[in-house]
């Protein structure tokens, strides 16, 4: 038992050694990062979706771009912005869209409403169940659950309608939403 206390004391100033060698200590690894590194890697992401680390030394802040091939939204092309604190897996995700859209479930500020995204968040789920939550919502629209009640009313009682928005067939994602920072 001592000898492996002897050892691991070694490890450690030969670490330690190591990172001021080569000047500066090494950053250490929190256990969001590390969840998150893992759900990144386990990610099987369509031909629709692509991610983009804007500082690749952050993996706690990406951008998911959909593009959806079905649906109403087909064509379209949304980036969403992921920001990811310590806390996770103990909170969720803050997504937000960074164009505006005419979406029953997304608001003119971007903000997303996606069950799993606030009450129905568990440790447990995912990044992937975060995607295809928001993939979902381009193939199936919620109207009984919305942030954008016009929208949802427009969903509701008349598709033609809500496919005819001006702000549906214009934005359909093509136009960057100026975001304030903030939470979701």
């Amino acid at each position: 038992m001592l000898k492996i206390w002897s050892m691991k004391k070694e490890q450690k100033q030969a670490e330690n050694a190591e990172g001021q060698a080569s000047g500066g200590k090494k950053k250490k690894v929190t256990a969001a990062q590390l969840r998150v590194q893992k759900d990144l890697s386990e990610l099987s992401l369509g031909t629709t979706m692509k991610t983009e680390f804007p500082d690749a030394d952050d993996i706690l802040n990406f951008l998911l771009t959909i593009e959806p091939d079905e649906g109403m939204y087909r064509g379209g092309r949304f980036t969403f912005d992921f920001a990811i604190n310590q806390n996770f897996p103990h909170e969720p995700p803050k997504v937000r869209c960074k164009q505006m859209i005419y979406h029953p479930n997304i608001d003119l500020e971007g903000k997303v409403c996606l069950n799993i995204l606030r009450e129905d968040w568990k440790p447990v789920l995912n990044l992937n169940a975060v995607i295809v939550g928001l993939q979902f919502l381009f193939l199936e629209p919620n109207a009984s659950d919305p942030l954008n009640k016009e929208a949802a009313e427009d969903l509701r009682h008349n598709r033609d309608a809500f496919k005819r928005n001006p702000g549906f067939s214009i934005d359909m994602g093509m136009g960057d939403l100026s975001m304030s920072e903030g939470g979701s």
